[in-house]
């Protein structure tokens, strides 16, 4: 087995665990941070399999506009839930 193959060995099985554990995981911002992880592995995979343009688009969209938009949902999830438990400690 040549180094290349290992290599693309490791990255697969970081693709497996990636994808699974985002699904596992209870915290959100982990999932969150997993899933560019797996963006990120995957946009590799992309490069060694000699697809740059669907490279730089997994990079571009999986790991960064998608994790931007994420984050922003995830930030005002967080916000509305402060201001439920700030009207709830106000009516007592």
């Amino acid at each position: 087995m040549t180094g290349m193959e290992l290599f693309q060995l490791m990255l697969l099985g970081l693709l497996v665990v990636c994808g699974i554990s985002a699904c596992l995981t209870k915290n959100l911002l982990v999932s969150l941070i997993i899933f560019m992880a797996y963006s990120v592995i995957m946009s590799v995979v992309w490069v060694l399999l000699q697809a740059p343009d669907l490279a730089i688009t997994e990079a571009a969209v999986g790991a960064g506009i998608s994790s931007i938009l994420l984050f922003i949902t995830l930030k005002k999830l967080r916000d509305m839930r402060r201001e439920v438990r700030d009207e709830e400690t106000d009516d007592l």
